[in-house]
């Protein structure tokens, strides 16, 4: 917003009160216009545009889901419904909702041709069972099962030292 200078030709308290009260005026005239603008984008929109916008892209709330998981949600909807189905596409998806890495392998021997397997950390799992269940049902494969594992880092620690070893060897005969 511009600042406003008007010419004064009277007492100065006057134009100064005078001026003050044009400014805050126009600084509410340009919110109004640009309010609308605000509005296209799912992170700062209001609520009842944004469950506009998640009709439109076929995304619903879960119960007890939080706003900024709904928003991210909205948001990205176009996007991980381009990149559903691939192998690529889910680890995608995982990241931009803030589940993080997940590893995903399919047609594993000794399983049936139809099982995909997704390895999460203890804390993903955990964490994220109700949003992982609706990821997979909105974007898995058709006539896909799928199945949780769970990674888990464990530390291993190896000591090196170097040993020497002197032998001999003896014979007798009779």
């Amino acid at each position: 917003m511009i600042k406003l200078k008007l010419p004064f030709w009277n007492d100065k308290n006057h134009s100064m009160t005078l001026e003050k009260t044009a400014q805050t005026f126009w600084e509410k005239i340009e919110q109004g216009i640009r309010w609308p603008l605000t509005q296209f984008d799912p992170e700062t929109c209001t609520l009842a545009v944004l469950h506009l916008m998640a009709w439109q892209r076929d995304i619903t709330r879960f119960k007890g889901e939080p706003l900024n998981l709904f928003r991210k949600r909205v948001r990205y909807a176009y996007a991980n419904a381009a990149d559903a189905g691939s192998v690529v596409g889910i680890k995608r998806i995982f990241l931009r909702l803030g589940v993080g890495y997940v590893e995903v392998e399919e047609r594993v021997q000794d399983k049936d041709w139809d099982v995909i397997i997704l390895r999460l950390s203890d804390g993903q799992l955990a964490g994220n069972t109700e949003l992982l269940k609706i990821l997979i049902e909105q974007y898995g494969r058709t006539c896909r099962r799928y199945e949780f594992e769970t990674i888990t880092n464990v530390d291993v620690f190896i000591a090196m030292a170097e040993f020497g070893n002197e032998w001999s060897f003896d014979s007798a005969s009779f």
